[in-house]
């Protein structure tokens, strides 16, 4: 009988790992699942909003927040995702990309533009999980405004 060894963890399989974790909570998003959604945070993760509060500390928080937020989002949408990459050092690792909310109609306000997204991720017990994420949009220097935008 053949022992097959474990062979350790190489950085693709670790950004692979890191990409399902962004999957799984797009997914959980599009089903407004909050409970899934927040499954992927550390209980004392960071994060800053496109919104405010200026920041909001740990998943119980952030859970609030989108429980609060997702009834204003549309009955049914889909997840776009552009630009991601991935970096990972040991059990540490961080992605950035944009998104968006699809599958709305043109003139729903949730379809209106881009969000950037920057996550930090540590492994925890064996797990990929979200310890910081700041989500933002650009805006004018002269207005003072936020830029929607749907062409990034």
């Amino acid at each position: 009988m053949e022992t097959k060894l474990a062979r350790p963890k190489t950085k693709t399989d670790n950004k692979a790992e890191i990409g399902k974790v962004i999957d799984y909570f797009m997914s959980a998003l599009c089903r407004k699942d909050v409970k899934a959604m927040i499954s992927v945070y550390a209980a004392d993760a960071i994060l800053f909003d496109v919104k405010p509060p200026f920041q909001t500390r740990g998943a119980v928080a952030w859970r609030h927040t989108w429980e609060a937020c997702l009834p204003f989002f549309p009955e049914s949408f889909q997840v776009e995702v552009r630009d991601l990459t991935i970096h990972v050092s040991g059990d540490v690792g961080f992605a950035h990309y944009i998104f968006r909310l699809t599958g709305t109609a043109k003139d729903d306000p949730a379809a209106q533009t881009w969000i950037r997204c920057t996550t930090g991720f540590k492994k925890i017990q064996g797990r990929w999980k979200i310890v910081h994420e700041h989500g933002s949009l650009p805006f004018n220097p002269h207005t003072r405004e936020a830029v929607f935008t749907q062409e990034p």
